[in-house]
Protein backbone atom coordinates (compact mmCIF):
# COMPACT_ATOMS: atom_id res chain seq x y z
CA UNK A 1 0.00 0.00 0.00
CA UNK A 2 1.78 2.98 -1.22
CA UNK A 3 -0.82 5.45 -0.77
CA UNK A 4 -2.00 7.19 2.26
CA UNK A 5 -0.44 6.91 5.83
CA UNK A 6 1.59 4.04 7.23
CA UNK A 7 2.99 3.31 9.94
CA UNK A 8 5.85 0.10 10.13
CA UNK A 9 7.61 -1.36 13.53
CA UNK A 10 7.14 1.62 15.20
CA UNK A 11 8.41 1.43 18.44
CA UNK A 12 8.70 4.55 21.08
CA UNK A 13 10.70 4.80 24.69
CA UNK A 14 11.04 7.68 27.14
CA UNK A 15 13.75 8.08 29.81
CA UNK A 16 17.62 7.30 29.39
CA UNK A 17 19.68 4.86 27.57
CA UNK A 18 19.21 1.03 29.35
CA UNK A 19 16.48 2.40 32.08
CA UNK A 20 13.59 3.74 29.27
CA UNK A 21 10.83 2.04 28.99
CA UNK A 22 8.92 1.13 25.80
CA UNK A 23 5.88 2.74 25.65
CA UNK A 24 4.83 2.05 21.93
CA UNK A 25 5.73 -1.76 21.29
CA UNK A 26 6.54 -2.76 17.65
CA UNK A 27 2.85 -1.12 15.83
CA UNK A 28 2.00 -1.07 12.65
CA UNK A 29 -0.77 0.50 10.74
CA UNK A 30 -2.27 1.25 7.50
CA UNK A 31 -5.04 4.14 6.78
CA UNK A 32 -5.31 4.41 2.88
CA UNK A 33 -6.16 7.90 1.31
CA UNK A 34 -9.42 9.17 2.48
CA UNK A 35 -10.36 6.75 5.30
CA UNK A 36 -10.25 6.70 8.71
CA UNK A 37 -8.82 4.49 10.96
CA UNK A 38 -10.03 4.49 14.46
CA UNK A 39 -7.41 3.91 17.23
CA UNK A 40 -8.88 2.51 20.34
CA UNK A 41 -7.07 1.45 23.85
CA UNK A 42 -7.34 2.71 27.60
CA UNK A 43 -5.68 5.65 29.19
CA UNK A 44 -1.55 5.02 29.09
CA UNK A 45 -2.66 2.24 25.99
CA UNK A 46 0.53 4.87 23.96
CA UNK A 47 -2.50 6.06 20.82
CA UNK A 48 -1.28 9.80 22.19
CA UNK A 49 2.44 8.70 21.65
CA UNK A 50 1.82 7.26 17.96
CA UNK A 51 -0.25 10.65 17.17
CA UNK A 52 2.78 12.77 18.33
CA UNK A 53 5.21 10.45 16.63
CA UNK A 54 3.04 10.69 13.25
CA UNK A 55 3.13 14.90 13.69
CA UNK A 56 6.97 14.79 14.16
CA UNK A 57 6.90 15.94 18.08
CA UNK A 58 8.43 12.21 19.11
CA UNK A 59 11.02 10.74 17.40
CA UNK A 60 10.87 6.82 17.06
CA UNK A 61 13.11 4.47 18.42
CA UNK A 62 12.46 2.37 15.65
CA UNK A 63 10.53 1.64 12.80
CA UNK A 64 9.09 4.34 9.59
CA UNK A 65 5.77 6.83 9.24
CA UNK A 66 5.51 7.66 5.75
CA UNK A 67 2.86 9.38 3.70
CA UNK A 68 2.09 8.18 -0.19
CA UNK A 69 5.96 6.22 0.58
CA UNK A 70 8.10 9.67 1.25
CA UNK A 71 9.04 9.82 4.78
CA UNK A 72 7.93 11.68 7.52
CA UNK A 73 10.32 10.46 10.31
CA UNK A 74 13.72 12.35 10.66
CA UNK A 75 14.77 15.21 8.70
CA UNK A 76 11.80 14.84 6.14
CA UNK A 77 10.70 18.43 4.21
CA UNK A 78 8.54 21.10 6.25
CA UNK A 79 6.41 20.59 3.47
CA UNK A 80 5.56 17.47 3.80
CA UNK A 81 5.15 17.82 7.75
CA UNK A 82 2.65 20.37 6.74
CA UNK A 83 0.64 17.60 4.65
CA UNK A 84 -0.19 16.45 8.44
CA UNK A 85 -2.11 18.24 11.32
CA UNK A 86 -2.92 17.08 15.11
CA UNK A 87 -5.77 18.04 16.39
CA UNK A 88 -5.70 17.56 19.95
CA UNK A 89 -7.65 16.68 22.91
CA UNK A 90 -7.53 20.37 24.69
CA UNK A 91 -7.81 23.16 22.12
CA UNK A 92 -7.43 25.75 24.92
CA UNK A 93 -3.87 24.88 25.38
CA UNK A 94 -2.69 24.70 21.35
CA UNK A 95 -4.30 28.54 20.94
CA UNK A 96 -1.86 30.99 21.81
CA UNK A 97 -4.25 33.36 24.83
CA UNK A 98 -2.42 36.39 23.39
CA UNK A 99 -3.29 35.76 19.76
CA UNK A 100 -6.65 36.31 17.96
CA UNK A 101 -8.76 33.49 16.12
CA UNK A 102 -7.68 35.50 13.07
CA UNK A 103 -4.36 35.88 13.49
CA UNK A 104 -3.87 31.69 14.89
CA UNK A 105 -5.71 30.74 11.92
CA UNK A 106 -3.03 33.23 9.13
CA UNK A 107 -0.53 31.98 10.86
CA UNK A 108 -1.61 28.19 9.60
CA UNK A 109 -2.43 29.47 6.21
CA UNK A 110 1.24 31.30 6.02
CA UNK A 111 3.81 30.39 8.73
CA UNK A 112 6.01 32.88 7.32
CA UNK A 113 4.13 35.75 6.71
CA UNK A 114 0.58 35.86 9.26
CA UNK A 115 -0.77 38.75 8.53
CA UNK A 116 -4.49 38.48 9.59
CA UNK A 117 -5.09 41.88 7.27
CA UNK A 118 -3.68 39.86 4.22
CA UNK A 119 -5.26 36.52 4.93
CA UNK A 120 -9.12 37.74 5.97
CA UNK A 121 -10.33 35.82 2.99
CA UNK A 122 -9.02 32.63 3.68
CA UNK A 123 -9.93 32.97 7.47
CA UNK A 124 -13.30 33.82 6.88
CA UNK A 125 -13.70 31.02 4.85
CA UNK A 126 -12.50 28.77 7.32
CA UNK A 127 -13.78 29.70 9.98
CA UNK A 128 -17.10 29.52 7.78
CA UNK A 129 -16.65 25.91 7.12
CA UNK A 130 -16.58 25.07 10.75
CA UNK A 131 -19.73 26.75 11.21
CA UNK A 132 -18.57 29.95 13.00
CA UNK A 133 -19.02 33.90 12.09
CA UNK A 134 -16.25 35.28 10.14
CA UNK A 135 -16.56 38.19 12.09
CA UNK A 136 -14.79 36.53 15.63
CA UNK A 137 -11.53 36.49 13.76
CA UNK A 138 -11.40 39.61 16.07
CA UNK A 139 -12.11 37.88 19.16
CA UNK A 140 -9.74 35.55 21.59
CA UNK A 141 -9.69 32.30 22.85
CA UNK A 142 -11.20 32.30 26.04
CA UNK A 143 -14.05 34.39 24.56
CA UNK A 144 -15.50 30.87 23.25
CA UNK A 145 -17.18 27.98 24.83
CA UNK A 146 -15.11 24.47 24.63
CA UNK A 147 -16.94 23.13 21.36
CA UNK A 148 -16.56 26.73 20.20
CA UNK A 149 -13.00 26.48 20.75
CA UNK A 150 -12.42 22.79 19.25
CA UNK A 151 -14.06 24.31 16.07
CA UNK A 152 -11.49 26.98 16.00
CA UNK A 153 -8.57 24.25 16.61
CA UNK A 154 -10.30 22.29 13.47
CA UNK A 155 -10.36 25.63 11.21
CA UNK A 156 -6.67 26.41 12.05
CA UNK A 157 -6.26 22.38 11.10
CA UNK A 158 -7.63 23.12 7.96
CA UNK A 159 -5.87 26.29 6.95
CA UNK A 160 -3.03 23.89 6.20
CA UNK A 161 -4.88 22.34 3.79
CA UNK A 162 -3.59 19.05 4.75
CA UNK A 163 -4.05 15.61 3.46
CA UNK A 164 -3.92 13.93 6.75
CA UNK A 165 -5.86 15.10 10.05
CA UNK A 166 -4.84 13.05 13.84
CA UNK A 167 -7.41 13.70 16.09
CA UNK A 168 -6.63 12.92 19.41
CA UNK A 169 -9.15 12.48 21.53
CA UNK A 170 -10.67 15.63 20.41
CA UNK A 171 -14.40 15.41 21.78
CA UNK A 172 -13.18 13.65 25.38
CA UNK A 173 -13.46 16.98 27.31
CA UNK A 174 -17.34 18.34 25.79
CA UNK A 175 -20.19 17.19 27.16
CA UNK A 176 -22.29 14.68 24.85
CA UNK A 177 -23.97 17.12 22.66
CA UNK A 178 -21.63 19.23 21.91
CA UNK A 179 -19.23 16.01 21.04
CA UNK A 180 -21.74 15.08 18.61
CA UNK A 181 -21.65 18.34 16.55
CA UNK A 182 -17.78 18.40 16.96
CA UNK A 183 -17.93 14.69 15.42
CA UNK A 184 -20.52 15.50 12.70
CA UNK A 185 -18.80 18.55 11.55
CA UNK A 186 -15.60 16.54 11.32
CA UNK A 187 -17.08 14.13 9.30
CA UNK A 188 -19.15 16.44 6.98
CA UNK A 189 -15.36 18.12 6.04
CA UNK A 190 -13.87 14.28 5.68
CA UNK A 191 -16.41 13.99 2.78
CA UNK A 192 -15.82 17.24 1.37
CA UNK A 193 -12.28 17.64 1.71
CA UNK A 194 -11.22 13.80 1.17
CA UNK A 195 -9.71 13.81 3.89
CA UNK A 196 -7.13 10.78 5.53
CA UNK A 197 -7.53 10.17 9.10
CA UNK A 198 -6.31 8.71 12.50
CA UNK A 199 -9.05 8.81 14.66
CA UNK A 200 -7.65 8.31 18.04
CA UNK A 201 -10.43 7.65 21.25
CA UNK A 202 -10.87 5.59 24.31
CA UNK A 203 -14.56 5.88 23.45
CA UNK A 204 -15.47 2.69 21.63
CA UNK A 205 -19.19 4.15 20.46
CA UNK A 206 -17.66 6.99 18.87
CA UNK A 207 -14.81 5.34 16.81
CA UNK A 208 -17.31 2.78 15.65
CA UNK A 209 -19.53 5.92 14.40
CA UNK A 210 -16.72 7.35 12.61
CA UNK A 211 -14.26 5.14 11.27
CA UNK A 212 -13.92 2.62 8.44
CA UNK A 213 -11.26 0.31 10.00
CA UNK A 214 -10.45 -0.07 13.93
CA UNK A 215 -7.02 -1.02 15.49
CA UNK A 216 -6.92 -2.07 18.83
CA UNK A 217 -4.07 -1.08 21.79
CA UNK A 218 -3.05 -2.31 24.42
CA UNK A 219 0.14 -1.46 26.70
CA UNK A 220 1.91 -0.37 23.42
CA UNK A 221 1.35 -3.41 21.73
CA UNK A 222 -1.15 -3.80 18.69
CA UNK A 223 -4.14 -6.64 19.90
CA UNK A 224 -5.95 -6.71 16.76
CA UNK A 225 -7.24 -4.60 13.91
CA UNK A 226 -9.83 -4.86 11.09
CA UNK A 227 -12.83 -3.29 9.29
CA UNK A 228 -15.53 -2.36 11.94
CA UNK A 229 -17.77 -5.00 11.44
CA UNK A 230 -15.03 -7.65 12.05
CA UNK A 231 -13.89 -5.55 15.24
CA UNK A 232 -17.29 -4.37 16.41
CA UNK A 233 -18.86 -7.53 15.59
CA UNK A 234 -16.75 -11.15 15.63
CA UNK A 235 -13.41 -9.08 17.80
CA UNK A 236 -10.96 -12.45 18.25
CA UNK A 237 -8.71 -11.05 20.70
CA UNK A 238 -10.41 -11.46 24.51
CA UNK A 239 -8.92 -7.48 25.19
CA UNK A 240 -11.13 -6.39 22.24
CA UNK A 241 -14.15 -8.45 23.74
CA UNK A 242 -13.78 -6.58 27.69
CA UNK A 243 -13.45 -3.33 26.04
CA UNK A 244 -16.87 -4.03 23.91
CA UNK A 245 -18.64 -5.59 26.76
CA UNK A 246 -17.66 -2.48 29.12
CA UNK A 247 -19.55 0.01 26.68
CA UNK A 248 -23.39 0.27 27.64
CA UNK A 249 -24.36 0.30 24.15
CA UNK A 250 -22.88 -2.94 22.94
CA UNK A 251 -23.88 -4.69 25.87
CA UNK A 252 -27.72 -4.66 24.89
CA UNK A 253 -28.35 -5.13 21.02
CA UNK A 254 -26.99 -2.35 18.52
CA UNK A 255 -30.02 -0.44 16.34
CA UNK A 256 -28.57 0.81 13.94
Amino acid sequence: MNTGLAITGLSIAYGPKGRAITVVDDVSLGVPTGETLGLVGESGSGKSTIAKAVVGLVTPAAGQITLDGQSLTGKSSRALRRRVQLISQDPYASLNPRMTIGAAIAEAVDPTRADPRRHTEAIGHWLATVSLDPAVARRYPHEFSGGQRQRIAVARALAVEPEVIVADEITSALDCSVQAEVLNLLFDLRERLALTMLFISHDLAVVRHVSDAVAVLRHGKLVESGTCAQIYGNPSAVYTQQLLASVPTFATTSHH
